[in-house]
């Protein structure tokens, strides 16, 4: 992937960002109980960099992404965008940024209009965005098919005729179709076969260096994490508890909940299958409830009574842990 660069552009800033979810209300329709998926979460994103968000199911990654796009409504924080704040923008103001901020889809099976053609699905966003006359469409799309690796007679064919690998295609085709500089890909290999998922990251990879793009990269699986991040966020519970770069995160994690997740990983670099990496245990804690003190404490087996009462912060640029007593 392409390295950060020498002059550290931040692209994206998410600052104490918070998305929860009412789970109970009140007699009136007062939310009485939340779920807190994104509980003050800060991140900075490079020009040119991918920065990959891991971590459980319902660790909170996904409503990362999604808050991010504004397809869901933070309940505070700022989310800045090459500097212009668009945390509170209306439908139509988020209009203007739409050609430069997309998502690619977990689903590529979901993603897609089944009663569409390939053609119409690719057409749409750049004819309502004006960035093509409808005599020049054509060759839009056949340059974005092009792009992806699907011959030009896939414009004129509907969804259900192309696998998962090649509707996921589509889906990062129709990511490219307004131009823009940030991709929010959201676990788009993990519905397509162990070989496809190659491929598709492999075609990630090319397209940022063909197109300048930049992504945030979401993950349950920390081997794809791996091979396109520069970065990698790990998430627990709601909160980022390690930020470093890709190999120092693999080569010598300091937070026990990282440590845990590289257990579930072998990798096959006997290196890294060398390294004594403890299993996780027990059940991830209510998200509406989190524990008091660090939230991995209840499964932590080197918590001690700090960890219960107070709170780790993310400290360092380089290599942040939020744990009050880090790997060595």
């Amino acid at each position: 992937m392409t390295a950060q660069g020498v002059e550290k552009k931040p692209l994206l800033q998410v600052e104490q960002l918070k998305t929860y979810y009412p789970v109970r209300q009140a007699l009136f329709g007062r939310p009485t109980a939340f779920i807190k998926a994104v509980d003050d979460v800060s991140l900075t994103l490079y020009e040119g960099e991918t920065l990959g968000l891991v971590g459980e199911s319902g660790c909170g990654k996904s409503t990362i992404g999604r808050s991010v796009v504004r397809l869901e409504q933070p309940q505070a924080g700022r989310i800045l965008f090459e500097g212009e704040d668009i945390t509170r923008y209306s439908q139509g103001e988020l209009r203007s940024i739409r050609t430069r901020l997309q998502m690619i889809f977990q689903d590529p099976y979901a993603s897609l209009n089944p009663r569409m053609r390939i053609f119409d699905t690719l057409a749409e966003p750049i004819l309502v965005h004006k960035l093509a006359t409808r005599s020049g469409v054509q060759r839009e799309v056949e340059r974005l098919l092009h792009l992806v690796g699907l011959p030009r007679s896939a414009a004129h064919r509907y969804p259900h005729e192309f696998s998962g690998g090649q509707k996921q295609r589509i889906g990062i085709a129709r990511a490219l179709s307004l131009r823009p500089k940030l991709i929010v890909c959201d676990e788009p290999v993990s519905a397509l076969d162990v070989s496809i998922q190659a491929q598709i990251l492999g075609l990630l990879q090319d397209l940022q260096d063909e197109l300048k793009l930049t992504y945030l990269f979401i993950a349950h699986g920390i081997g794809a994490v791996k091979q396109v991040s520069t970065r990698i966020a790990v998430m627990y519970l709601g909160r980022i508890v390690e930020l470093a770069p890709s190999d120092a995160l693999f080569q010598k994690p300091r937070h026990p909940y990282t440590k845990m997740l590289l257990g579930a990983y072998h990798p096959p670099d006997p290196l890294y299958r060398s390294v004594e990496r403890p299993v996780i245990r027990g059940e991830l804690p209510d998200p509406s409830n989190p524990p008091l003190g660090c939230r991995f404490h209840t499964r932590c087996p080197y918590a001690q009574e700090r960890c219960a009462k107070e709170e780790p912060v993310l400290a360092s640029e380089t290599h942040g842990v939020a744990c009050h007593y880090p790997l060595a």
